[in-house]
């Protein structure tokens, strides 16, 4: 509990440039001790309000109370209460700028009422981490060269309470799902967990896209110091952490960031510039020093006073781009005439630099979904300075690709070969998130040809493709075992599945996929090299099979892989291998399997001086290691 609290003149200046990079310290509400009196500080910037004062439960909501004092020209306000206390609701009253009576949620907020609530929490971060050791680790990571198996997961739908009412909601609490999902993410294999959604929002089908409280972790699970213990748990379990993180936009809730004092605080004004017509949502200002430090802030916050490992940044072409979702007349060139958001570049560049400057071994992944050069660019060379991008061009392919029926895949090879004409252009990591299994696109399993059985014969196939591929990887939950039923957030993953044998076979499949991911490097310390990774047929269209070798750094554990998509067996199915060598299959259809060798004979195939030949089923994987 700090003794002194106010906002400095130093505090005002670097606010206003733009590098107050803890300014989340002094802006909000801090519970401290004056003299001999307990109570809170508040502090909230309002630049053209006409007044503002603080409301709660600890004067009534009277807002003739406690009034706040305007601190400099910048137009921050604060006041010390006395006798508030942890655990009381609050918000501010702004008399805005035309004389409109505005009740606003604290921007700056550690936590924030249960929905349908809107009221700000008075809380207590504070924390006794256990994590240290973890944290020593991390400042070595090098993405590059490192295993990432990314397990994407909305807290709030991956498991419920058994016997929830029909008035409950049936969530987990934080530190039950630490337990409960270190159990099983450590089971299958996963290194890292991406969370969907965890800043405060109000509309639970919005899945933590529309965020109103930046800095409290939403309330639906428990409070910050249960988020604390769940991040705790999981680097203690050496499980990294991934969050993902929107600073592209955010919701017109009246008692939200819009229109904050009655005039555009932190969103452009013009609506060409401040609003996206088809979210129906806001644009951050990125122009404006006060709210790029609001988000730079925010980002470091999550890093460092939450140890997350690393964001995931949301809808970045849609900041990249002026005319994104917009029709003519709705947007505004840029001083050159093009459609680049030269703000929110500099913008990005800064935020990238900043947080992965003061915290190495850190990660900064953009979701971006063109063609946007250098994303993942060093910055002295003019890229954004993201450790990894999504690769959605992989995947939209892929899953074109994977729906077809095998008869047409031969005039579609090509889908899966293209991605590795601009496999090194980025730094990727190819993803099957939530966003593939929604809105009618049916989910993983469902969106294969054929029957059943064929269903999950094409998508063993498939992610053994995926893992083969050059990238990290990253599948949504319920992915890994075949969940029938789109992804709703309104209720649980159908765990029931894994009764049946198709749903436990898949299941048991992608954690064999795991293992053999994790313990070969050549499935990814070459990721962003060229020499890791060499076709051996791409062309093989009228037969539908892919072979290829990932090539270990290490000179040594290389692994050649082929995948048949289609039904049709090749019992003497001939491949080209480089070396005369020893070819021991390691892992098939069925997983990992008793290892069984072959040799290289002098048989030219493939463009390859060398072949072996072995029995390939319908929909067969096999991968060799030599």
């Amino acid at each position: 509990m700090a003794s002194k609290l106010t906002i400095t003149k130093d505090d005002q200046y670097l606010f206003g440039e733009g590098t107050h990079y803890e300014i989340y310290k002094k802006l909000g509400a801090h519970p401290m001790k004056r003299g001999r009196s307990e109570g809170v500080y508040f502090a909230v910037w309002a630049p053209l309000a006409q007044a503002v004062s603080v409301v709660g439960d600890f004067n009534q909501w009277d807002e003739t109370a406690h009034p706040m004092k305007k601190v400099g020209p910048i137009g921050i306000y604060e006041v010390f209460v006395p006798k508030a206390k942890v655990g009381q609701l609050y918000k501010f009253y702004i008399v805005g700028f035309h004389g409109e009576i505005l009740y606003k949620a604290d921007p700056y907020a550690n936590e924030a009422e249960m929905r349908p609530g809107t009221a700000s929490r008075i809380t207590d971060i504070q924390y006794a981490w256990k994590d240290q050791k973890w944290m020593e680790t991390r400042e070595s990571f090098d993405e590059k060269v490192s295993p990432m198996a990314i397990y994407e997961v909305h807290l709030g739908s991956w498991k419920k309470h058994p016997c929830t009412k029909e008035d409950e909601d049936g969530f987990y609490n934080y530190r039950e799902l630490a337990h409960e999902l270190t159990k099983y993410v450590k089971e299958m294999g996963y290194t890292h967990i991406e969370l969907m959604g965890i800043s405060e929002h109000p509309f639970d089908g919005s899945w933590g896209y529309q965020v109103i409280s930046y800095y409290a972790p939403t309330s639906r699970y428990g409070t910050p110091q249960d988020f604390k213990y769940m991040i705790d748990y999981f680097h203690k379990n050496k499980i990294g952490v991934i969050l993902d993180w929107v600073p592209a936009h955010f919701p017109k809730d009246a008692h939200g960031l819009a229109d904050f004092d009655g005039t555009a605080v932190y969103e452009h004004a013009d609506p060409r510039q401040g609003e996206h017509p088809d979210w129906g949502t806001k644009i951050f200002n990125y122009g404006r020093n006060e709210v790029k430090n609001f988000l730079i802030g925010n980002a470091l916050f999550w890093i460092e006073e939450y140890h997350v490992d690393g964001l995931r940044v949301d809808a970045v072409a849609s900041m990249l781009y002026l005319d994104y979702g917009k029709q003519d007349g709705q947007w505004v060139a840029n001083k050159y005439g093009g459609n680049e958001n030269l703000e929110a570049m500099e913008f990005l560049k800064h935020l990238n630099s900043v947080v992965l400057g003061r915290n190495p071994g850190a990660l900064m992944i953009a979701e971006e979904s063109t063609a946007w050069p250098k994303v993942t660019g060093d910055l002295k060379d003019g890229g954004l300075g993201f450790s990894l991008k999504w690769n959605m061009g992989w995947m939209n392919d892929f899953l074109e690709y994977m729906k077809l029926d095998p008869y047409f895949r031969k005039y579609n090879h090509h889908k899966m070969t293209f991605s590795m004409t601009y496999a090194y252009s980025e730094k990727y990591v190819l993803v099957l998130s939530h966003d593939e299994v929604v809105h009618l696109k049916c989910s993983m399993v469902n969106k294969m040809p054929g029957e059943l059985d064929d269903k999950f014969k094409n998508l063993r196939a498939g992610y053994a493709f995926m893992f083969g591929h050059p990238g990290k990887k990253l599948l949504f939950m319920g992915q890994e075992f075949g969940q029938l039923q789109e992804w709703s957030e309104a209720r649980e993953l159908d765990w029931y599945l894994l009764g049946e044998e198709n749903h436990k076979k898949l299941q048991g499949y992608v954690q064999s996929l795991l293992k053999l991911y994790k313990k070969y490097p050549a499935l990814y310390a070459g990721d962003n090299d060229p020499e890791g990774f060499a076709w051996i047929n791409a062309n093989d269209g009228d037969r539908s099979i892919f072979s290829f070798v990932r090539q270990s750094p290490t000179k040594r554990n290389h692994l050649l892989f082929v995948c048949n998509f289609t039904p049709v067996e090749r019992p003497e199915y001939r491949v080209g291998v480089p070396r005369k060598k020893q070819y021991k299959l390691i892992f098939t259809e069925e997983g990992i399997v008793e290892p069984k060798v072959y040799k290289a004979q002098k048989q030219e195939c493939d463009n390859q001086p060398f072949s072996i030949a072995y029995p390939l089923p319908a929909y067969g994987v096999a991968v060799f290691q030599f």
